[in-house]
């Protein structure tokens, strides 16, 4: 059961229902001499993630993987709001006379989305956020006769797999890979120049899949040529301390926001988001709900643009896609309304300045950290099979191999912090390097 503090009010309010003066006379039939007096000798106050630790039977495992998915603090008010029976057994909202409630929430999941990327408008969630380029993808060809699809080599290689399997039987479209710089890992700019011309889509993640952070003000500038251009977010959490994307001048912004009050689970459920500007609202995929007045003249939310194929002709759909990920999305409201915009802030900061002291202290063991490139909270060191094993025996996964995904880093593996990640964490993963 929650715990739900009282003030000196509500605890007078209690004594004067059940009719007694104070707290002492609840424990008169337990016998003097059994009472304890005095106060418990007890730490605090404590923040959730460290009163939670006191009660876990035995340690967790230290993770330090990332690459997509991460692992973040959720304050305990997402699953208590989540998890009600009024949103969690709630159906799609097609009737919004009786779904006001989930038809805000909604509502204001969009309106930070839209706030946080700086893009006119958001759409009600999508599956994940592979699906989600996919579909931005669809949405260039469709609205600007795109006859090439430009991904950085350095975007999420499931994403890639997802954009290459919507369009290499649908669409007559060149899918080309930016390559990126072997130093630094950012993408080379010297050859984008060539890739980019009026009918190419161009997407490029922020931070990419290495935890570099990209530099946007010359890229923005050399895809302007580009008839659509879109940015990819995979760690949401960027979203509180970098430069929103919608600055830069891309048509979409699109992403993975799990780390917005959705636990990693085993992989999903996920929630895609999806932004973009006003000139390609009405071809965005999924849903929007918007805010309006009734007869009466109260507000009301509704359903204002629904381009999916179960609303209208088929033929005239954006999408395939027919659901909204709706729990998900409530719960990174919630996660959101929580936290505010200066608890992002610092949780990115956290996050950013944890992996910076892991790589400092992992350079100073001798191991070689492959790029030069700034990290947000994930970046690439090179750690042979022998190593990895000795932490995995010792409870401690460090990050993600891409060796297969990228052959031409050896022994590479990707290492991600969160706030999740105490010192003593790092300190652990060092000694037994």
């Amino acid at each position: 059961m929650s715990f739900i503090a009282l003030n000196q009010e509500g605890k007078k309010e209690i004594l004067d229902t059940i009719g007694i003066k104070d707290e002492d006379e609840l424990f008169e039939t337990i016998p003097a001499p059994l009472r304890y007096k005095g106060r418990l000798n007890t730490q605090g106050p404590l923040d959730e993630e460290s009163l939670r630790a006191r009660f876990r039977f035995r340690a967790h495992d230290i993770v330090f993987a990332g690459g997509g998915i991460y692992n973040h603090h959720i304050p305990a008010v997402v699953d208590a709001i989540a998890s009600r029976q009024e949103f969690y057994t709630a159906y799609t909202p097609y009737q919004p006379e009786i779904s006001q409630g989930t038809l805000q929430a909604i509502f204001e999941y969009q309106s930070m989305m839209a706030s946080l990327t700086n893009m006119y408008a958001s759409n009600a969630s999508m599956y994940d956020g592979a699906t989600a380029l996919a579909e931005a993808a669809i949405m260039a060809i469709r609205a600007k006769g795109i006859k090439k699809v430009v991904v950085t080599r350095a975007t999420n290689p499931a994403y890639r797999a997802v954009i290459k399997a919507y369009l290499q039987f649908n669409y007559d479209i060149d899918l080309q890979d930016a390559p990126f710089n072997n130093k630094s890992g950012q993408v080379d700019l010297d050859l984008l120049k060539d890739m980019v011309s009026s009918d190419t889509a161009f997407f490029i993640q922020q931070p990419n899949f290495f935890g570099i952070i990209e530099p946007m003000d010359e890229i923005s500038q050399i895809v302007k040529m580009a008839g659509f251009w879109g940015i990819i977010v995979t760690e949401a959490i960027s979203l509180g301390l970098l430069r929103p994307p919608g600055t830069f001048g891309p048509d979409v912004v699109v992403g993975e926001a799990q780390s917005f009050g959705n636990p990693p689970n085993a992989g999903g459920p996920l929630l895609g988001f999806f932004c973009t500007t006003k000139e390609y609202i009405r071809r965005m995929p999924g849903r929007i709900v918007g805010l309006s007045k009734d007869s009466s003249g109260r507000k009301a939310f509704c359903l204002t643009l629904a381009t999916r194929e179960q609303h209208i002709r088929r033929e005239k759909a954006t999408s395939n896609i027919c659901s909204n990920q709706g729990l998900c999305a409530l719960r990174a409201a919630i996660y959101l309304s929580a936290i505010g915009p200066k608890g992002l802030r610092n949780i990115a900061i956290q996050c950013a300045s944890g992996a910076r002291s892991l790589m400092k202290l992992i350079k100073g063991k001798g191991i070689d950290v492959i790029f030069s490139g700034p990290i947000f909270n994930e970046f690439v060191a090179r750690v042979d099979d022998a190593r990895i094993k000795a932490l995995e025996e010792n409870g401690i996964l460090p990050g993600i191999r891409i060796e297969d995904l990228y052959p031409e880093i050896p022994d590479g593996i990707l290492i991600t912090v969160t706030e999740m990640n105490t010192k003593k964490d790092l300190k652990c993963m060092i000694e037994r390097l």
